[in-house]
């Protein structure tokens, strides 16, 4: 399988998509204004502490208070407490744990307000994405991850990937792990640590410990809410998670962004540096891969397939169904096949939208009825291997006497959703649009309840290139005219994907300011 990783970095915004095959598999998207991402350690206050959920809300500088549940809590989270606590009055000499006097674990079955009041200080990390109406997920099961290692303080065990081909292999390394682990300090081998020697395990064990005297010295004067630690990018976390010898290619279009994934890659792989290479054709970097286009055709709620069978994806508040039809192409001779043939198809397609819109939760699936239970094992062994290479926790169950099959998948952030629909942008397929004349008292209206709302913000106006030019025009034009009314500059960006009579405010963060 030939995998490619396509990097486009436009403002800033960077998109990362995965390739399998030539096929669009996974799509991300970071901000560079984001406030955090998953991995990032803070320091955070609990807000209100909820029994009937057993768990707490914690403020991290989020618009949302973070969701701390009793079972994200982890057995050692006493011992972590009094670390933050003994750091932060400067009773710690060292980050290291060698002469740390652990606290007893917590029980499996214990209550929150056991273990969290309102108004503590403690130390957390992102586990979840804010999801729909949700603020992030926090654990107190610090995990620091690397290449070949994840390490976690407060803890003596070691963990060797299940994935690791055999079990000399595992043993193998499970051995030498232990003798090169510092005290109180367990480590999981991940599978990308397989056939690795003492001395590249080591150099990521020195890594790893780096990172957590950061957290140490951050914790020393960070008050609440503060961040500790961190998580890299997403492009480079992407590269640390799934870099591996079957990838054959990394295209980035920013000169920046390419000398810096370049410098990762041959850091951790230096046989792999000349994969990376820097886009510089004349169309954008997803039009020139045709990522654009699988986009457009793969987001839709009907995703066709190659024999022109097709699935329906429905979202609900409760779960995902997914509903897969033949079209109009099924053979009148030897039916059995024909559905077999169209269900193997199917569940390769279902995998690869699971994994490309993210999608999480309950899923289930109404796939064409067989009634032969050969086919149906078939089918179910097909869409375990075509998961396969998914990240993300997830069970699939056989399918039932109906037909349906049933697959949990885990949630980490928010699923992707990509409107495709080719509707009038300007009128919303109504036929009629404001008289464009009346746009600017509009826009002057929403600007001097801005001005006045937030006295010394910085503003940006994002309107299409008809709208900015007109605003620009003339001596004085409008903006200077503004300029002379509020003792204040307004910057005018003009974006060719803005209809006509749409407009937006932005302040110096890129954030949009709504007015309600």
């Amino acid at each position: 399988m030939e995998k490619e990783m396509i990097v486009s970095s436009t403002g800033n915004t960077v998109e990362v998509a995965l390739l399998e095959d030539g096929a669009l598999v996974e799509i991300h998207r970071q901000r560079s204004t984001d406030q955090f991402t998953v991995g990032d350690v803070f320091v955070g206050q609990v807000t209100r502490v909820t029994a009937p959920l057993n768990a707490a809300f914690v403020d991290i500088g989020h618009k949302k208070d973070a969701f701390l549940h009793y079972t994200d809590l982890g057995p050692k989270v006493r011992s972590l407490q009094k670390f933050a606590k003994t750091t932060a009055a400067g009773k710690n000499p060292t980050a290291q744990l060698d002469n740390f006097v652990m606290e007893p674990e917590i029980v499996k079955t214990g209550k929150i307000d056991e273990v969290f009041k309102k108004k503590d200080i403690i130390m957390t990390q992102v586990l979840k994405e804010p999801i729909s109406t949700k603020g992030p997920r926090l654990s107190c099961e610090i995990t620091i991850p690397g290449r070949f290692l994840v390490m976690t303080p407060f803890n003596d065990s070691v963990a060797v990937s299940k994935k690791i081909s055999t079990s000399e292999e595992r043993k193998r390394l499970h051995v030498l792990i232990e003798s090169i682990r510092p005290k109180n300090f367990g480590v999981i081998v991940r599978t990308a640590a397989e056939g690795k020697g003492v001395s590249e395990l080591l150099e990521e064990v020195e890594i790893l410990t780096a990172k957590w005297e950061t957290i140490y010295e951050a914790a020393k004067t960070a008050k609440a809410p503060a961040k500790l630690l961190s998580e890299v990018d997403k492009t480079t976390g992407l590269l640390r998670d799934l870099l591996t010898p079957d990838f054959s290619r990394i295209v980035v279009d920013d000169k920046d962004l390419f000398e810096t994934v370049r410098k990762y890659v041959t850091e951790i792989s230096p046989k792999k540096a000349n994969i990376v290479q820097l886009h510089k054709g004349p169309k954008p970097i997803f039009d020139h891969y045709s990522i654009t286009k699988q986009i457009k055709s793969s987001f839709g709620k009907t995703a066709t397939m190659p024999s022109g069978a097709y699935i329906v994806i429905e979202h609900t508040e409760a779960m995902h169904t997914i509903d897969v039809n033949s079209g109009n192409k099924m053979p009148s001779q030897n039916q059995a096949e024909a559905v077999l043939k169209i269900n193997m198809e199917a569940a390769e397609e279902i995998a690869r939208q699971l994994r490309l819109r993210d999608i999480g939760g309950i899923i289930v699936i109404d796939f064409i009825d067989m009634r032969d239970a050969e086919h149906r094992k078939e089918v179910a062994s097909a869409m375990r291997k075509a998961m396969k290479n998914d990240r993300a926790q997830h069970t699939v169950l056989p399918l039932s006497k109906f037909g349906l099959m049933q697959i949990t998948r885990q949630r980490v952030r928010p699923e992707v959703k990509i409107t495709t629909a080719e509707k009038c942008p300007t009128c919303n397929g109504t036929g009629k649009i404001n008289a464009t004349i009346l746009l600017t008292d509009d826009i002057e209206r929403d600007l001097n309840f801005i001005m006045e709302a937030r006295p010394k913000a910085k503003l940006k106006l994002k309107v299409h290139p008809y709208v900015a030019a007109y605003l620009k025009r003339g001596m004085p034009s409008t903006q200077m005219k503004w300029y002379l009314k509020y003792y204040r500059w307004l910057q005018i960006v003009q974006d060719g994907d803005f209809p006509i009579t749409t407009y937006k405010f932005f302040d110096a963060d890129d954030e949009e300011i709504k007015m309600s």
